[in-house]
């Protein structure tokens, strides 16, 4: 699986949609991505390149997308994998702590690391 690098926040500021490394990361507003760099400068949200190295350990895939939202005073990321076998499975990571909160799709067995 590939990770983004550290400077994925400040190139997000310039693009709104991009593709690098095979990601396709889409923000919903130049704002949200200076403010998500700002938090993560000063330790309030985890890295989105330390929640994908988190992510790795345990699963095995690509990651195709990703989404940093704000839903219900929770700041969440979203990542959409493509595993092994083809399958689409979707994380749910909390943006603040790092701990993955959901996972929805199939076969998302068959993306477990033993």
């Amino acid at each position: 699986m590939k990770t983004l690098p550290w400077f994925m926040p400040t190139l997000l500021l310039l693009l709104f949609t991009f593709t690098i490394g095979g990601v396709s990361v889409i923000a919903r507003a130049d704002d949200d991505w200076a403010e998500l760099h700002r938090e993560v400068e000063a330790g309030r949200i985890v890295s989105l390149s330390s929640v994908l190295n988190d992510l790795e350990k345990d699963y095995m895939g690509q990651v195709v997308e990703v989404e940093f939202e704000r839903d219900d005073g929770q700041v969440i990321y979203e990542i959409e994998m493509i595993g092994p076998h083809g399958q689409v499975v979707e994380f749910e990571v909390n943006a603040v702590s790092g701990q993955l909160i959901g996972i929805e799709g199939s076969n998302i067995r068959g993306m477990t690391r033993k």
